[in-house]
């Protein structure tokens, strides 16, 4: 992956949980599969927030199980050397409107690879001041527009490969694009990562492939979701082949660090995937010779809080607005995700309605009485926010899209938000029944009455890599072309329905004329 930085900062890698035999075997084969020189270990991005002005609930301070350890989590710093997180940072100590801290962001413009800290957690958005998070996603918001004029030439060397999963029909695609990017015909030896799923897949026949040429051999290598979970940098570019969903699985096994993604349409609809897979040849050389133009989409970072005072007399509306003790913390977190599309909070199994309290900062929102409740990015507003009823939207859209699923009165309308709220929605005390969330569809997990579920603006925005000229009517033919939007049959002028009319009546004289005739 690209990046840029900073002198004076030093990279780290953990592998203290790992024996120390394969601990030294896997950083060895970590480093060699990077794309980063040794000189550039010796640098990474320090991104730092100041603890001042908080403006969070301590119920969701808390981030360890001991709530003493709470405020020591703001003083915690983070290493990053994604390229574009490294252009947040500079963006983040810009003045608004500034642009010109940000050299290296300009056409054809090249950049090295670096490493990052994998055993300091990172610092959740959720935690953030108010001022922070409205800075953190202006930050993106600007990112994002001059990201999509510019093309990033990016130094590949190690590609990360994606199936659609259980298609068997796509393995012989997997097979081909494999067999391209080891060719001895390329200028680079690329290193290429598949699901390790394939290695004893008998249609996909590694061993035939590195026997057609032993120098691939330590060139095909494996990957499962540990290792893109905790060394997402090993990989300079993702390409998927199948549908949205394909890249939906992609944002869920990069949880921060996103490397750029190119997608390849072999699935039904595909909103995102924007290239035709029968010139993925001529694509992906284009790509790693001349660049990409990258789209950051918004993604979320949804938090489960688990209620600490259940079996007691409590209301939710009290413990998360209301006046707290000073070390009274009513909740703690978990379970982190990052979610492209949508979280929803709905009924799950139960026969009966949920009940959710909704929250927005410090202010409590409404209580809805519903089947569930559909929180969307603007990338996820033509998903299951469609389908509720809920607005259509443009991915480039700093908003949140909350859509109630089959609400219980007649004057709910949904309503779209500023990214720069924190959303609070949960299950309260008196509630009849238990509620479930999903994460982009994955990940159920029950909550029970008093939890609830923060949702905010992720500081990991999806690098989503779009066709060169077409960023602006991408978004809009794909609505027309798979949703049918706005498809009806045009209006005729006033001229042509006169013409129409008068043609319509001389035929209808001429048939009168013969029935007379016939008399």
């Amino acid at each position: 992956m690209a990046s840029f930085m900073p002198d004076g900062a030093r990279a780290q890698f953990d592998f203290s949980s790992l024996p120390s035999s394969q601990a030294r075997s896997y950083a060895d084969e970590f480093r060699s599969d990077s794309s980063a020189s040794d000189s550039e270990y010796q640098h990474a991005l320090e991104v730092v927030f100041d603890p001042e002005n908080t403006h969070r609930r301590k119920s969701s301070m808390v981030t360890t199980d001991n709530p003493k350890l709470a405020k020591r989590s703001t003083e915690k710093r983070e290493n990053t050397a994604c390229f574009v997180h490294h252009l947040l940072e500079r963006q983040r100590k810009a003045p608004k409107g500034d642009l010109s801290n940000l050299p290296e962001v300009k056409e054809d413009t090249k950049a090295d690879k670096s490493a990052v800290t994998n055993h300091v957690p990172a610092t959740n958005s959720r935690l953030l001041t108010k001022k922070q998070l409205s800075d953190m996603a202006w930050g993106v918001r600007e990112l994002s527009k001059r990201l999509g004029s510019v093309r990033l030439k990016l130094r590949v060397k190690t590609v990360f490969l994606l199936t659609k999963a259980h298609d068997e029909g796509l393995i012989g695609y997997t097979q081909e694009v494999v067999e391209w990017l080891l060719s001895k015909d390329r200028e680079t030896p690329y290193i290429v990562y598949v699901e390790n799923t394939l290695e004893h897949n008998h249609a996909f026949d590694a061993k035939s492939i590195i026997a057609k040429d032993p120098p691939r051999e330590g060139r095909l290598k494996y990957w499962n979701n540990e290792l893109c979970a905790k060394h997402p940098l090993i990989f300079d570019f993702v390409v998927t082949l199948g549908g949205d969903g394909t890249l939906l699985y992609a944002s869920w096994l990069f949880q921060r660090v996103v490397p750029p993604v190119l997608s390849f349409a072999l699935g039904s609809l595909g909103f995102l995937t924007k290239f035709d897979y029968s010139g993925f040849r001529e694509t992906l050389t284009t790509a790693f010779k001349d660049g990409v133009t990258v789209s950051l989409r918004l993604r979320f970072e949804g938090t489960v809080m688990r209620s600490q005072t259940k079996g007691k007399k409590r209301d939710l509306v009290e413990e998360l607005i209301g006046l707290e003790a000073e070390n009274d913390y009513t909740h703690k977190p978990d379970g982190s995700y990052e979610i492209l599309n949508d979280i929803v909070v709905d009924r799950g199994p139960n026969p009966t309605m949920s009940a959710i309290e909704i929250f927005g900062d410090d202010e409590h929102f409404t209580t809805v009485q519903a089947d569930g409740i559909c929180v969307a990015t603007p990338t996820g507003s033509t998903a299951y926010n469609l389908a509720a009823g809920g607005s259509l939207c443009h991915p480039e859209n700093p908003v949140i899209l909350v859509t109630a699923i089959c609400a219980h009165t007649l004057s709910f309308r949904p309503i779209i938000l500023p990214d720069t709220i924190v959303l609070r929605v949960g299950v309260p005390y008196d509630a009849r029944t238990s509620s479930w969330a999903s994460f982009d569809g994955r990940e159920r997990v029950e909550l029970c009455p008093g939890d609830y579920v923060t949702i905010s603006a992720s500081r990991y925005p999806f690098a989503n890599v779009m066709q060169q000229g077409r960023r602006s009517e991408d978004w809009v033919n794909s609505i027309s072309r798979t949703l049918n939007w706005n498809s009806r049959q045009r209006q005729k002028s006033f001229k042509e329905w006169v013409v129409d009319e008068q043609e319509g009546r001389n035929q209808r004289e001429s048939e009168d004329e013969r029935e007379k005739g016939k008399t």
